[in-house]
């Protein structure tokens, strides 16, 4: 279940100016730092990391050579997202820099934006709708400039012919019916069979849901998250999982990140900081799930340490059921002055869970082990890279929650970023109704969303308590179910006066502008990111569409939340934010109940019902009235810089960080040194 969220990343990437949208890539070079280049619909930005020269060298040694790690990892991500992905961005990558190409043809303009896109999204499909690239090149085009790259630049396999790998990509590439999604969500389908991700191979989705049930025991008060790190084949006629471990699938990355978690040991603050580093390298080395939760555990109980990560299997938002883990690894450390902020809330976790509009069965009786910060990010990876959550609450495994805690963070200078570049773009002029509401998230809105992520992160995903059993019960429909029961715990308790009372909203009426917000993005603006015609399948959309519609419908009579058109456009008006509250209370009661009980049918039809669907006529508005504002609907970053300052001696005496890398030099530079994976991965 993912419990990273992208609840003000997504609203933040609809408020980001750029440039007029062509076909061929086109820099941006504002006075904004943030604002880097835009091409198809994208924007990338960079962000700062405040404060990183005043930590110790030590704690810089060891950011230096956790970021070497994270950075070790990217072509596991490149080939868990599909079997072709690794060849394709390689090929791409020669045609690109082959210096023999005509760089002004409109075939090389459009190969340029298709390979940006490959880049950011990890692969050929989009890193948010799932749905493959459509190329604007020809197949001619690359079958010829194939063939125009230098002998042995090109990812062909052992006695293979450049006009047999042109044959095997054509297809996959230009082939709309081939391939069409990464991730597959329709209800009825097998979803392995018809998901082009990298997880399962000769697979269908009764077998593998049948090979880990009997897995399973009930009674485990312990288990390990079955399948997490492997790819699950068919060999011989046999179910055959291949473990993602040094010596394993993956070993040549996983040795790297091993090379480099060694000596980030040799550098830890602290031995707890060090049992972390040292039981990851075991479980990269076993295999071993049992290690895995033993690196989770050690990795909660680490709270004394400035400097924190992430690195490994982690979230499993691309596998359709909802068990295999793509690969991650976000380096940080503590804002030590906006902490302050989290640690009000955690402290006070308790009482939000005795409070909260649960049934009292489904609520814990004691929370533990809460703890929650703002963190500085230092290096993005993996899935978390180009595009990355803005919080993250960690780990997954609930016996682990209940029993142990959880980390909750939210990443400062990730939303200083977002925020920074979305000036001045017309964005809320567009579709908030009136200067009132204008007026409300000018004032409240910064705020109110940093507190809901806080809340989301910090308590929204560790309340609750699942049945023995139920864990996996809701498959497909568990991480809609999951961000949906999060984000629904923060709605609610930012319409509380408890807020106030600890200091962290001014006044009663700052809710508002997160509502509103909340409602018109859930209801219209996410519409963005939807093609004329589609339906709504990434999860944390489904999630807030799931909220909206049903608040919107349930409080129709009452006219709570209403649709209006003025001067031919249509608008959300919020009337009773108070019974909008109560709505989001009920709501919140259903979901805990379908999550803690393992209620599939009714996760089923609550994300059927409201979830999926898009009025046809409402989204061509959207994104005719979106249009005129030439806006980016997608945001990710490029990476700061690292460089090592060394004495004659080899010794480290600095760490250095620059901002100045742009998009295609950090993306060419990352698959030169960091391309550890062979091109084809049985």
């Amino acid at each position: 279940m993912k419990k990273s969220t992208i609840l003000k990343a997504v609203a933040a990437s609809l408020l980001v100016s750029c440039s007029n949208p062509k076909e061929t890539a086109e820099p941006v070079h504002p006075e904004n730092f943030y604002v880097v280049e835009k091409f198809a619909d994208l924007q990338i930005l960079r962000y700062k990391v405040p404060e990183f020269e005043n930590l110790s060298l030590q704690q810089k040694e060891l950011v230096y050579f956790l970021t070497e790690a994270a950075l070790s990892g990217r072509d596991i991500l490149f080939d868990q997202n599909g079997k072709y992905n690794l060849r394709i961005r390689r090929a791409l990558e020669a045609i690109y820099t082959n210096p023999n190409e005509d760089k002004n043809s409109e075939n090389f303009k459009n190969l340029t934006v298709y390979l940006k896109r490959v880049w950011f999204a990890n692969g050929i499909h989009h890193h948010y709708g799932m749905e493959k690239f459509e190329p604007k090149f020809s197949a001619e085009y690359f079958k010829e400039a194939l063939a125009r790259v230098e002998e042995g630049k090109l990812p062909l396999a052992e006695g293979e012919t450049i006009d047999e790998f042109y044959n095997l990509l054509k297809p996959v590439i230009f082939d709309p019916a081939v391939m069409p999604k990464r991730v597959n969500q329709a209800d009825g389908q097998d979803l392995i069979l018809t998901s082009a991700c990298n997880y399962y191979d000769g697979v269908t989705q009764t077998e593998a849901e049948e090979f880990y049930n009997k897995m399973k025991d009930p009674k485990d008060a312990e288990p390990i998250s079955y399948g997490l790190n492997s790819r699950l084949v068919k060999e011989d006629d046999k179910l055959v999982e291949k473990t993602w471990k040094v010596g394993g699938l993956y070993t040549e990355s996983l040795e790297k990140i091993v090379f480099w978690l060694e000596k980030a040991a040799t550098v830890a603050e602290n031995e707890d900081q060090k049992a972390v580093i040292d039981k990851l390298i075991k479980f990269y080395q076993t295999g071993d799930l049992r290690d895995f939760n033993d690196y989770s555990i050690q990795w909660v109980k680490d709270l004394d340490s400035r400097v924190d990560f992430v690195n490994g299997f982690t979230e499993t938002y691309g596998d359709p059921l909802g068990l295999k883990a793509s690969w991650e690894s976000l380096v940080n450390f503590k804002d030590l002055e906006a902490t302050r902020r989290t640690e009000t809330i955690s402290a006070n976790a308790q009482w939000f869970e005795d409070n909260s509009p649960v049934d009292k069965q489904f609520k814990k009786e004691e929370v533990k082990g809460v703890s929650a910060k703002v963190i500085t990010a230092a290096i993005l990876a993996g899935d978390l890279y180009p595009a990355t959550a803005i919080g993250i609450n960690l780990p997954n495994a609930n016996w682990i929650r209940s029993h142990y805690g959880s980390k909750s963070v939210t990443i400062g200078n990730i939303t200083d970023a977002y925020n920074k570049a979305a000036h001045g773009n017309g964005f809320n002029e567009e579709f908030v109704y009136s200067n009132v509401e204008l007026d409300l998230i000018d004032r409240y809105a910064d705020m109110t969303d940093d507190l809901h992520t806080d809340i989301h992160e910090c308590l929204g995903h560790g309340s609750g308590k699942v049945m023995p059993g139920k864990e996996d019960a809701l498959k497909a429909y568990g991480s809609t179910i999951e961000e949906a029961r999060a984000d629904l715990f923060g709605l609610y308790y930012l319409g509380d006066n408890k807020l106030v009372e600890l200091g962290l909203v001014p006044n009663n009426d700052a809710y508002l502008a997160a509502y509103y917000n909340y409602m018109m993005n859930g209801l219209m603006t996410q519409l963005v990111r939807i093609e004329l015609g589609n339906t709504v399948e990434e999860a944390h959309m489904r999630n807030r569409q799931l909220i909206a519609q049903w608040a919107y419908q349930k409080g129709k009579a009452d006219k709570v939340v209403e649709l209006v058109k003025k001067e031919g456009k249509t608008y959300v008006v919020v009337n009773d934010y108070e019974k909008l509250r109560g709505l989001f209370g009920e709501l919140l009661a259903e979901i805990q109940r379908i999550r803690s009980t393992g209620d599939f049918e009714a996760a089923r039809t609550m994300v059927e019902t409201y979830a999926v669907n898009v009025d046809p006529e409402l989204h061509k508005e959207i994104l005719d009235r979106y249009a005129k504002l030439n806006l980016a609907p997608y945001k990710g970053f490029v990476n700061p810089v690292y460089e090592a300052v060394k004495d004659e001696n080899g010794n480290i005496t600095d760490v250095k960080v620059s901002y100045e890398e742009d998009y295609d030099t950090q993306m060419l530079r990352y698959s030169k040194d960091y391309s550890f994976l062979p091109s084809i991965n049985k």
